[in-house]
């Protein structure tokens, strides 16, 4: 069963109100409110998952600037699943890796960076068509 729902405007003109009615479907109205489409979708999953690295490489910069123990099994859980993602870096500021000392982990702070624009250009690049289209729908 489809019900339609009245809307009506009042329009300043010159000074002048007037009314305009729409009919708008019941469908039509909860697709708007739920307006999950594809592309949206993919820019949440993509920074939810950078999100979820971003959190992993902000405990390991906190651990090494603590000395956290390596013999710890959550220090070793964190320093090996972040392990991957800093590697890259590891040799940017020319510094020796050492676990168990604290220290300044600057190639996990500039990891943070590169991967938090990394998601960034890619969620973009995902939503541009997506943008593009509502654009062309302006009154």
């Amino acid at each position: 069963m489809t019900t339609h729902v009245q809307h009506v405007k009042h329009i300043g003109n010159n000074g002048h109100m007037t009314a305009r009615t729409t009919r708008v479907d019941d469908a039509d109205i909860y697709a708007a409110r739920n307006d999950v489409r594809p592309a949206s979708m993919a820019a949440h999953v993509i920074w939810y998952v950078a999100s979820v690295l971003l959190a992993l490489l902000a405990i390991r910069f906190v651990l090494a600037l603590l000395g956290a123990n390596p013999a710890n099994q959550f220090a070793n859980f964190i320093y090996s699943v972040s392990h991957p993602f800093v590697a890259p870096f590891f040799s940017l500021f020319n510094y020796n890796l050492q676990y168990g000392a604290s220290h300044f982990e600057t190639f996990t702070l500039v990891a943070m960076l590169v991967y938090a624009l990394i998601a960034g250009g890619i969620a973009r690049l995902v939503t541009i068509k997506r943008d593009a289209e509502a654009d062309s729908y302006v009154e």
